[in-house]
């Protein structure tokens, strides 16, 4: 596991490139206050707003997702734990009033960066009109 990335993956350096190309401008794993090693894939820190690109395998997409049959006792408390930390760690982001957006990593690039960027703009003119 220790060579499994867990920054830098291909869907979150897609989106980086898509969003940096698009004018955008974040910061790259923010970390959570409050939440010792815990970071925001991209942060925009102006607007509030998190963004995490989250692997099928290790957040159990109930797609893509599956437990590995060898050794299955030990991997169903690690990946359900992923998940329970996962929401936890959003509570929290909520709770200090951030945008939480969590995309899977088989959606295509050009829909992160529709749903990032929109987002993103939602709380732009809500910043704006206060």
């Amino acid at each position: 596991m220790s060579r499994q990335r867990s920054r830098d993956t291909g869907p979150e350096l897609d989106l980086r490139r898509c969003l940096h190309r698009c004018g955008a401008r974040f910061r790259v794993h923010y970390l959570v206050p409050g939440r010792a090693r815990r970071s925001k894939d991209i942060a925009f820190p102006r607007q509030r707003l998190a963004v995490f690109i989250d692997g099928c395998f290790w957040r159990s997409c109930p797609e893509h997702g599956s437990v590995p049959a060898s050794n299955s006792g030990w991997w169903t408390p690690k990946l359900e734990g992923n998940k329970s930390r996962d929401v936890g760690t959003d509570n929290h982001l909520r709770a200090l009033d951030w945008t939480v957006i969590r995309l899977w990593e088989y959606i295509s690039v050009g829909e992160m960066v529709s749903v990032v960027l929109g987002a993103r703009a939602n709380l732009q003119d809500e910043q704006g009109n206060r």
